[in-house]
């Protein structure tokens, strides 16, 4: 029988409303907002390189088991009662984890660990019974097994101490992750080529547009509470808000004026391969990149001097951002604007400064030459977009 012969039931339908993100699924997103706050906190708990490792982990399982639900929500259909009860439930494990998030390499690791394994196995055997009749019911077998073999190595993981449970962590995550890279071959199923998975770009493209601006909101929450929490508020502490604000302008503003970002259905490689580059894997750097600038934001804030810690995540959430915006644009594109190659060697520039001086810096120049090279590569790009876009209306008259 043909493996699209049978439409399953709760398939999302056709039609000029298929790449809408339905509210069900916006309500979602909503549990990120409170994940993404934990994440923060937990990294400017853990300032040292053992606790971005370990936060980097935790980050990783948090992104992979949205990205997978919304991947998802790609093929099911949002009206149905059934897949409302799956996004319900998927919640309560998203918000189980976030709860987990701050001491999971602590008291907690068995809570964080449970609520991930249950999302990454539940989903994909709701998806593989739901879809019966088609291709994707195969494909989802074959990342089921993926997803708990990685799950049994979390699960082992939550009853070890704090550095073997890092290290099993993440080679359990990076199993979980790699799934697709390697089509979810496995002993005995065979093979989901990427191919066989029928993606609905736009869709896609907007839950993650989504997503990151919730990363970026993140950044206002903190500048909002830390001046809130301050008694007096210094005049230092205005400007580097200021500042830190003009940041986020700047970042939001040269991915939205990235040539592609507002029609990423009809612009560029619109095949899973390159969808699962664009968005599972170019997506997740741009939004730890913004989780990063959020940290900076309160060090800058809050910190008269200048040291390492401030340093390093003043440039390191832009550096990881565009890493994660060059992935993007080779992934839909093949070609990346040499302006973000400029970029990234100022920022490795400034970096260096900061770190050789030290002290003898204040933390807001260090600041403001970020914002300088990001507002530069946010004029550059929307610059570079007119012309793409005045040039092709040239060539369709």
């Amino acid at each position: 029988m043909n493996s699209q012969a049978t439409r399953p039931r709760l398939l999302r339908p056709e039609g000029r409303e298929r790449s809408e993100v339905a509210p069900i699924e916006l309500f979602f997103d909503l549990v990120y907002v409170f994940t993404i706050i934990q994440v923060s906190h937990t990294l400017l708990d853990h300032l040292t390189w053992f606790g971005f490792a370990e936060v980097a982990v935790l980050f990783g399982a948090v992104w992979w088991a949205w990205n997978y639900s919304a991947w998802a929500m790609n093929w099911l259909d949002p009206s149905s009662g059934l897949v409302r009860v799956l996004n319900g439930l998927l919640m309560l494990a998203a918000l189980g984890m976030a709860l987990a998030l701050p001491h999971a390499f602590a008291e907690d690791g068995l809570l964080f660990a449970g609520c991930y394994v249950a999302a990454q196995v539940g989903r994909p055997a709701f998806m593989a019974v739901a879809m019966r009749g088609h291709v994707l019911a195969k494909n989802y077998t074959n990342l089921l097994a993926w997803s708990a073999s990685a799950g049994v190595l979390f699960l082992a993981g939550a009853f070890l101490d704090t550095v073997p449970r890092l290290i099993v962590w993440a080679v359990a995550l990076l199993i979980d992750v790699s799934g697709p890279r390697f089509e979810f071959r496995f002993p005995g199923l065979g093979s989901a080529p990427m191919h066989t998975w029928p993606t609905d770009a736009a869709h896609l493209a907007e839950r993650n547009r989504l997503v990151f601006i919730i990363a970026l909101g993140e950044s206002i929450l903190i500048m909002g509470n830390t001046l809130y929490g301050m008694d007096p508020i210094t005049t230092r502490a205005v400007l580097a808000s200021l500042f830190g604000f003009v940041g986020l302008f700047v970042m939001w503003w040269a991915y939205f004026a990235l040539a592609g970002h507002d029609t990423q259905a009809s612009q560029g490689d619109v095949s899973t391969s390159a969808l699962r580059s664009a968005f599972a894997y170019a997506h997740a750097l741009m939004v730890a990149g913004a989780i990063v600038v959020a940290v900076s934001i309160e060090l800058r804030i809050t910190h008269e001097h200048t040291d390492p810690a401030l340093v390093l995540t003043t440039v390191g959430g832009p550096l990881v951002y565009l890493a994660g915006n060059i992935l993007f644009l080779r992934s839909r594109t093949g070609a990346v604007a040499r302006e973000r190659y400029f970029a990234t060697t100022a920022l490795v520039v400034i970096g260096v400064l900061g770190l050789t001086l030290g002290h003898s810096v204040p933390p807001i120049v260090v600041g403001l030459a970020v914002v300088l090279v990001m507002t530069t590569l946010a004029v550059a790009t929307q610059l570079r977009s007119k012309r793409q876009e005045d040039a092709g209306a040239e060539a369709t008259e």
